[in-house]
């Protein structure tokens, strides 16, 4: 019975050995200090990524995003996945960036938002969200603006009723001066922020020369297609297209020196009158939840950077309309943020 027993024991240890492939060792616990345990797998998209635009489609912003996307997708760098980009605009974009910031992990890891200087200064103006509150990713260009006009709208302005030339913005202060009231359109941030330099500059207050707000630059443009605008601030991005069909007409350099192509026959603000040029140079970024994780944190700062190194980003964005090449990786562009924020909210008073 005896040698029973010992025959019966031998022969269950031996399938136990052969189930767990012959090794004895115990795996080393989780909080060892092997490699086994120290090795995290890299992020690689394995579902549909969401983009997060707080502005409208064909604005700057939009058209920004979609050009990432394309090349992402063109370029294989997503791993096959599909990038939707999503047109949030509720509450001038606000209600959008919050719900970004205020992701819980699960779909961080999945979602981008197209985040700018633009979309900065209002947002800590008029919310409790600050740039901490996200992950920022890249900073990828910068940008400027220029005035534009529609002279082949129907006059339905003070200063279109008037007679006003509006290829001229030297004539346009003057009516403003003169009592004939003047009316800009753009968007929010970085474009009201500009609007207020150059009333500054030019000597002229809200109720000569006022501002109408639109959700996104391509609504100012429609507005001032329609003619309900005498003038409207834009990227070249967004106004070029309407450049080029004869639409739109560049009448103001927002910029220490002209554009080119196109766009070259805008004088700056110094050759119209005895003023000092203005520009608000507005930086483009990408940011996500401040539930990302590290590691695709990491895969989406890796993946924008060979975005801003590719030839379609070169010739199809940033020299076809005319912005500076400015990439700064996920450490670099979240120090230059978090700077640029703190100094922000330090001019305008805010804690």
């Amino acid at each position: 019975m005896k040698k029973l027993m010992a025959l019966t024991l031998a022969l269950l240890m031996t399938l136990s050995l052969a189930a767990c492939g012959g090794k004895t060792e115990q795996s080393a616990p989780a909080d060892s200090k092997g490699d086994a345990s120290t090795e995290t797998a890299a992020f690689v998209p394995s579902k549909n990524i969401t983009w997060i635009c707080t502005s409208s489609a064909g604005g700057g912003s939009d058209i920004f995003s979609r050009k990432i996307a394309d090349i992402m997708k063109n370029d294989n760098l997503v791993n096959g996945q599909t990038i939707v980009v999503s047109n949030e605009t509720d509450g001038s974009g606000e209600v959008g960036r919050n719900k970004v910031a205020t992701m819980k992990a699960g779909d961080a890891d999945y979602t981008l938002l197209t985040f700018n200087s633009g979309d900065l200064m209002p947002m800590v103006k008029n919310t409790k969200n600050r740039s901490s509150n996200f992950r920022i990713l890249a900073i990828m260009a910068v940008d400027k603006q220029l005035l534009f006009s529609c002279p082949a709208s129907e006059a339905k302005t003070d200063y279109a009723k008037a007679g006003g030339d509006q290829n001229d913005f030297a004539a346009a202060i003057e009516a403003a001066k003169n009592g004939t009231f003047v009316v800009i359109g753009g968007s929010k941030g970085d474009d009201i922020t500009t609007y207020g330099k150059l009333l500054a500059e030019i000597g002229l207050t809200e109720q000569q020369m006022g501002y109408i707000t639109y959700d996104s630059t391509s609504d100012a443009i429609t507005a001032a297609l329609g003619g309900n605008v005498d003038f409207v601030i834009s990227k070249p991005a967004a106004a070029s297209q309407y450049v080029e069909s004869g639409d739109l007409n560049a009448v103001l350099a927002l910029a220490n020196e002209r554009y080119s192509g196109n766009l070259a026959g805008a004088p700056t603000l110094s050759e119209i009158g005895d003023y000092n040029n203005v520009e608000v140079p507005v930086w483009r970024g990408v940011a996500a939840p401040a539930s990302m994780s590290d590691e695709a944190v990491a895969f989406w700062s890796d993946v924008l950077g060979k975005v801003s190194a590719s030839d379609a980003w070169h010739t199809e964005y940033l020299e076809k309309n005319q912005l500076i090449d400015e990439y700064k990786d996920t450490a670099a562009a979240t120090e230059y943020v978090t700077a640029y924020e703190a100094d922000y909210m330090a001019a305008n008073g805010l804690s």
